[in-house]
């Protein structure tokens, strides 16, 4: 059985295994058990596949087991050099990002009160003294008010979803019997779940991957009950009212000048369902995706999210057929799988660096010598960009500098690339020799940052995005239905873009619903980077 896919993760005891071993000699095997063996029967193959492949190392078959710890350029070549590849030495220049200071900042790990935007203002006069009067203590001079205050911070707890009971008096007349009854209070308001409440739900269960019967369980212990079947209907209601900013934040995106995509995994229980019931017909497509498109547009960028059956190219397709026709194909980025390319609309392909260099991580042990030189070639590219980012260069000088910088630095990795097939340096068809070709294969692509103005080097930012829906995975598991996963790609959408703006989420979804009449009329002034100025210029508060 080549090429086994990676099977379920299975967890079994050694209690249970000598129980299944009984169950298998007495022939009392029943279908849970029978489930099981076929899943460990295709574990064992998978792992045997990998443990004989030639191609695979030590250092990946743990990555694979159980995810990388880190692939900072100077960790692994430092963890390498010292005989220790998961040691954790300090890195100069990271991917993408910028030159770390080893010194650490006093007071590192305390936040001061500029840093909670959120937290509620109280003031405290002074209760004694006030701005005019005469200085009791000197009897000459007034007092007046510095504008440097004190300011003291408190935090305290609450749970996310408080009751207020508003008991109403009532008064009867002994003579005619007349009933007077008090009114509601203006801030009781007149709904039984205000905005807050649905915001706060949606953060907790899409941005923070908070399911909702775990949400259930913490609301009844703490006495306000709050069943998942109410949280879901809150909502949904909401996911409801927030399509129409959803689908202007899909036109903005198809506008975008680069645009990410990638795709992970998701199960619906609906589709898994169609599965079974059609498992005998081998034709039609059987995984489930979710797909992530980062669009940066002008000087915003918008986080998308779709799951389904359709591959990311399919739905960047779908994407840009919103795109107006006057524009020019965008940039796109992504790794070289061929389910990433939209067939029938043309864009400008750039491929992910991060992924040909990966390759070449997990080669350290077997090649370290020749592992050691492309990642530092390709940690001086990392370097570079960092400088342009860190001096705000233009887009037009960022790609000159790469050109004067970076593309002897490519050309020289080339040269290598091919002195290692040209003079039988390296055996092709090993693992070293595949990595070799993966990148001769994409190098257009791979080199696109060379020739075309911000046309990045990977797509780290959107696999970083993407962690949301992997966050929701782990905690959720599944969705029951495609439309409750509709309903999450709406919600991660708007939180993950943001995020990316720095926008505070639970606020913008509560002023969203405060004044969804105004947003109906026209949503294109309320996402996330102009609905504070909309609010302004309406009067709105």
């Amino acid at each position: 059985m080549r090429g086994c896919k990676k099977p379920a993760m299975i967890e079994i005891n050694g209690e249970e295994a000598e129980k299944l071993i009984e169950r298998i000699r007495a022939g009392e095997l029943d279908d849970s058990d029978n489930r099981l063996l076929e899943e460990l029967i295709k574990g064992f193959l998978w792992l045997n596949e990998i443990l004989t492949d030639k191609k695979v190392t030590i250092s990946r078959l743990k990555r694979l087991l159980f995810g990388a710890k880190t692939e900072k350029s100077e960790e692994l070549i430092k963890a390498r050099r010292s005989g220790e590849v998961e040691s954790g030495a300090s890195s100069q220049f990271l991917e993408g990002g910028s030159p770390k200071n080893d010194k650490k900042r006093e007071g590192h790990g305390r936040h001061g009160v500029s840093d909670y935007p959120g937290a509620e203002k109280i003031e405290v006069r002074h209760p004694d003294r006030k701005v005019g009067e005469v200085c009791p203590d000197c009897g000459k001079g007034k007092l007046y008010e510095l504008t440097d205050r004190g300011f003291n911070l408190r935090l305290k707890g609450s749970v996310p979803i408080r009751a207020e009971v508003y008991s109403l008096q009532k008064l009867r007349c002994k003579v005619c019997g007349k009933l007077y009854s008090s009114n509601l209070p203006p801030e009781a308001g007149d709904k039984k779940y205000d905005e807050r409440a649905g915001s706060i739900l949606a953060v907790l269960k899409y941005g923070s991957g908070m399911p909702f019967y775990r949400l259930e369980k913490f609301q009844e212990n703490n006495g306000v009950p709050l069943p998942a079947s109410s949280q879901w209907e809150i909502v949904k209601a909401l996911g409801d009212h927030l399509k129409p900013v959803y689908q202007e934040l899909l036109y903005t995106g198809a506008q975008g000048e680069l645009i990410h995509n990638d795709d992970t995994t998701v199960k619906i229980l609906e589709l898994i369902k169609e599965n079974k019931k059609f498992r005998g017909d081998r034709g039609g497509r059987k995984g489930m995706f979710t797909t992530g498109i980062l669009s940066k547009v002008e000087n915003h960028q918008i986080a998308l999210f779709f799951s389904g059956r359709k591959h990311a190219g399919e739905n960047l397709c779908k994407l840009l057929q919103r795109r107006k026709s006057c524009l020019s194909p965008p940039i796109q980025m992504c790794d070289a799988l061929s389910r990433n390319t939209p067939d029938e609309l043309a864009t400008i392909l750039a491929n992910c660096m991060s992924h040909a260099r990966r390759q070449f991580v997990d080669l350290l042990e077997t090649f370290p010598e020749q592992s050691i030189y492309v990642i530092e070639q390709l940690a001086e590219v990392y370097k570079n960009d960092s400088i342009s980012k860190m001096q705000n260069m233009t887009p037009r000088q960022r790609l000159l500098f790469h050109q004067k910088k970076s593309k002897p630095v490519m050309d020289e990795l080339e040269n290598w690339f091919d002195e290692q097939f040209d003079e039988k340096k390296i055996e092709p068809n090993s693992s070293l020799g595949n990595a070799i070709k993966y990148m001769k294969r994409h190098w257009h692509e791979l080199t696109l940052f060379l020739r075309v103005e911000e046309a990045p080097l990977d797509n780290n930012i959107l696999e970083q995005s993407l962690k949301i829906v992997i966050m929701n995975r782990k905690n959720a598991y599944f969705y029951k239905t495609l439309n409750g996963a509709k309903t999450g790609d709406i919600f991660m959408s708007i939180i993950q873009t943001c995020r990316l703006e720095n926008v505070n989420v639970f606020e913008y979804l509560t002023q969203l619903q405060k004044y969804i009449e105004h947003v109906n009329g026209n949503p294109s002034r309320w996402l996330p980077w102009n609905y504070k100025n909309t609010m302004i210029q309406e009067n709105l508060n």
